[in-house]
């Protein structure tokens, strides 16, 4: 028997209006919370995940290093340390919050809880299958050439303009 993923449906300010699966939430752009995080190493460098050609939505565009659903009844510090458990192999325990904004697009409505984080020292991402397709640190000036060409998802460069820049500065 499969189980049907059930997701909170909020309003924008996160308070909880109801549930629904996962499936109408989309279908019918009910808004809902996810958890994004973006990993950046000792140089400054963030973690992208290739989202995997099999995804519904922006398959095999460059995203953020973690990027999840929050479950029903699940608290936003749990959904990201899920998350991030099951998308590259780290336990999350220090994340901060800098930004909660709602993303609108055709495909979906989300309230994007967006943290960050160091990657501890020797930390080697691990790839997921089905998850991504791959998983590279990228230096901010490697990025900001590229945030036209179409080789990111729109939600990152949203994020990477307004909110992880002006947080890490030119590195």
């Amino acid at each position: 028997m499969t189980k049907i993923e059930l997701l909170p449906i909020v309003d924008e300010q996160g308070n909880i209006l109801g549930s629904a699966p996962r499936s109408e939430c989309h279908a019918r752009r009910l808004l809902h919370p996810v958890v994004h995080l973006h990993l950046v190493d000792a140089q400054g460098n963030i973690l992208l995940q290739k989202r995997s050609e099999t995804k519904l939505i922006q398959p095999g565009k460059w995203d953020t290093s973690v990027g999840g659903h929050v479950d029903f009844g699940e608290l936003i510090s749990v959904a990201l340390r899920r998350e991030a458990s099951e998308e590259i192999g780290l336990d999350v325990v220090d994340a901060v919050p800098i930004a909660c904004y709602v993303w609108d697009c055709p495909a979906e409505r989300e309230l994007v809880y967006t943290h960050i984080s160091r990657a501890p020292r020797g930390y080697t991402p691990r790839l997921e299958k089905g998850e991504a397709d791959d998983l590279q640190f990228w230096s901010i000036k490697s990025i900001e050439p590229r945030l036209a060409d179409a080789v990111f998802t729109p939600n990152f460069v949203y994020e990477f303009t307004h909110f992880l820049k002006p947080y890490l500065g030119d590195k």
